[in-house]
């Protein structure tokens, strides 16, 4: 396994994160631990989860997860806040009174007195950035978060974000977390060339597209059990005929090199300039055991060229990162920082 400085911080990261969205879902307890075992074993040191993940049950699995000997101490601990926790209209979104509430309700869940990674899980036009950072810096000083992030803030708001910090006096981010995989090269437009500017780390999630990268679905025929039915996902992104065409290119790949396609399609990501650390997302053991796979592929140029001439740098065979944005990006009636 190697490891990776995260960000402009000295904090090392293994090369693949763990991701827990299925963890207490489509993944139980049992299964679960099992995984977490397994990806600390291999030399995973980085997890990463959110509050909103199967209703709160994924930072409880980890916060067990992690309980036992050393396992907190040497984790790299990632959680995210922001969307709703209940019906009630104030325990959701950046504002500091939900910000500090989701702080105090994920340590408690993760068993842990302190957040090594603490993200803001999409951005939110309606709470002025310095509120959220203010609030942010303060959990900082109290020694409850030990660096902030964002995820799937575009280029202009992670600038306007650490533009906000300097002027204030205040943490930056030092990490961002935007959905990229080969059918989706969208944030090497800005979002990648910003993050490698300023120094924050990228943290792909998604890196298997859901699934369609893995080869357990095929173009002319049904499709099987998965997020993937008729070529659309369940939030109703298409598999463009490109898309087929590239998956076809990934299985001959694969096969010449002797691994999975998830592996490929993982080792990818991975060596892309300025990636630091892909978020991989098993349900089962052996998902996790596949996935760690990929430390052990390489690809040379005349790998990448040959995807780059089917989907080529900044393209989107699936308009994955677009329709995961989901960013309200009315004006504030004042952006300016008091």
């Amino acid at each position: 396994m190697e490891y990776r400085a995260l960000g402009r911080t000295g904090v090392q990261v293994s090369q693949f994160c763990l991701g827990t969205m299925m963890f207490g879902g489509k993944a139980d307890k049992a299964e679960s631990l099992r995984i977490i075992d397994h990806a600390l074993e291999r030399g995973v040191n980085f997890i990463d989860t959110a509050d909103v993940y199967t209703g709160n049950e994924s930072e409880r699995i980890v916060g067990e997860g992690l309980s036992s000997g050393a396992r907190r101490q040497e984790t790299i601990l990632a959680t995210k806040f922001n969307f709703p926790q209940g019906d009630d209209v104030n325990a959701r979104g950046l504002s500091r009174r939900h910000l500090i509430a989701a702080c105090e309700a994920s340590l408690q869940r993760l068993r842990t007195d302190w957040i090594d990674l603490y993200q803001l899980h999409r951005c939110n036009a309606d709470v002025p950035i310095d509120e959220t950072l203010r609030a942010l810096d303060d959990l900082i000083r109290s020694g409850k978060v030990r660096y902030i992030g964002c995820s799937m803030f575009p280029g202009w708001q992670m600038v306007e974000s650490l533009w906000v910090a300097k002027e204030l006096g205040l943490n930056r981010f030092v990490s961002e977390q935007p959905a990229y995989h080969m059918l989706d090269r969208t944030v090497e437009r800005e979002v990648i060339p910003a993050a490698q500017s300023f120094g924050l780390a990228v943290i792909p999630w998604g890196p298997l597209c859901g699934g369609l990268l893995t080869g357990k679905y095929q173009r002319d025929k049904g499709d099987a059990d998965g997020r993937w039915q008729e070529g659309k996902d369940n939030f109703n992104r298409q598999a463009t005929p490109l898309a087929w065409d590239v998956i076809d290119l990934l299985r001959d790949m694969a096969g010449e090199k002797g691994c999975s396609m998830s592996q490929l399609a993982l080792a990818w990501v991975a060596s892309q300039p300025g990636v630091t650390a892909p978020i991989i997302g098993p349900r089962t053991l052996e998902q996790v055991t596949d996935n760690l796979g990929a430390v052990d592929v390489s690809l040379d140029t005349a790998d990448c060229e040959r995807i780059d001439a089917l989907v080529p740098p900044c393209s989107a065979a699936v308009r994955y990162y677009d329709e995961a944005m989901g960013a309200d990006f009315r004006p504030h009636a004042s952006r300016s920082v008091v």
